[in-house]
């Protein structure tokens, strides 16, 4: 029984870890482009897009189904880059092993 002891201890901080960690990443953020820049969406630690910004010059009421495109594009390299974030820094938790739901 020592060795059970031993484990849930060693589970335990490892949740304390993940928690500290996912507080940290929750401050963190990434920047997501499309059209060459002129449009950059910003993600959180949690997956959540904190800010847009369009360049005038991208906007064209002619075209508005191209800026909703970049914004799409944007938004989603954003939350990619989030998602690679977490994986990477949850890694280095864990040592590499992916252990399910905890990303």
């Amino acid at each position: 029984m020592k060795g059970m002891g031993k484990m849930m201890k060693q589970a335990q901080q490892l949740q304390t870890k993940m928690m500290k960690m996912q507080e940290e990443l929750a401050g963190r953020t990434v920047e997501g482009t499309a059209g060459g820049g002129m449009i950059k969406a910003v993600a959180n630690g949690k997956q959540q897009i904190v800010s847009i910004s369009i360049e005038a010059e991208v906007v064209d009421p002619e075209d508005v189904e191209m800026l909703q495109d970049l914004v799409l594009a944007a938004v989603n390299d954003a939350l990619n880059r989030s998602q690679e974030m977490v994986s990477g820094e949850m890694g280095k938790l864990t040592g590499g092993m992916n252990i399910p739901g905890l990303m």
